[in-house]
């Protein structure tokens, strides 16, 4: 069980290391556009890490990045190694992070759903007001 934790601590550092990189500009790739580091796998040995991403821009950006990111993977490694204290630095693999444009998809599915729906209450004429039936009213002949 302690290892499940040690993994998670391990994926966290390496989600930290790697956007703090990026963000402060050490990374000279032009090809690298503006990414996110949305999460990190490592394995259960430590060995292969799995950084996913997300980025801004077209499929084509998209290919672009991901090269970029290939290239750099080695400089990447090196600073892990650095700052991490690990006895082996594990590999390093990116890969895009599909979930959020799944997620994406799925909340405009749901907001067409909810306008299609105000859509009909708004077209559909008001039902009558029911409540008050012509037998519940008083007898006006009683007296």
């Amino acid at each position: 069980m302690a290892q499940g934790h040690r993994q998670e601590r391990v994926a966290d550092q390496i989600r930290q290391e790697i956007s703090e990189l990026l963000t402060r500009g050490t990374v000279h790739d032009p090809g690298i556009g503006f990414i996110t580091v949305t999460r990190v796998k490592v394995s259960p040995d430590l060995q292969v890490a799995r950084a996913y991403y997300t980025s801004m821009g077209d499929a084509k950006a998209r290919r672009e990045t991901e090269k970029a990111l290939e290239r750099a993977t080695p400089f990447f490694r090196r600073h892990l190694g650095a700052r991490l204290r690990l006895r082996r630095v594990p590999e390093l693999e990116f890969r895009f992070d599909e979930s959020v444009g799944h997620q994406d998809r799925i909340e405009q599915i749901l907001r067409d759903l909810h306008a299609q729906e105000e859509a009909l209450a708004a077209s559909s004429p008001e039902e009558p007001d029911t409540s008050h039936d012509a037998h519940d009213r008083p007898d006006e002949h009683e007296d």
